[in-house]
């Protein structure tokens, strides 16, 4: 689950990853079962704060979370992906 909960300690996370790790980052929510508004917001924030360090975030999703992204008309920007396979082939055509 990513709600208001977890999401302070998510996004503390990830954004550590994002800014001494690799420049793309695959994220895999593929077993997250729930995304709220917060959840959602640590998203765009992280997704901008990877294009600042000049690098990408894919994220795998399952079905629930891309409904719940899709709902909210954010799956473009986030680059959502079926799979980690899939996440990294995008990376290699990078």
């Amino acid at each position: 689950m990513l709600d208001a909960f977890s999401e302070p300690t998510f996004r503390k996370v990830v954004s550590k990853c994002i800014e001494e790790g690799p420049r793309n980052i695959i994220l895999d929510l593929s077993k997250i079962d729930f995304v709220d508004s917060s959840g959602l917001g640590a998203l765009v924030q992280l997704v901008k704060k990877a294009q600042t360090h000049e690098g990408t975030l894919q994220i795998v999703t399952n079905a629930r979370v891309t409904q719940t992204v899709k709902l909210v008309r954010l799956d473009q920007f986030l680059s959502l992906q079926p799979s980690v396979d899939e996440a990294l082939e995008n990376i290699k055509k990078e």
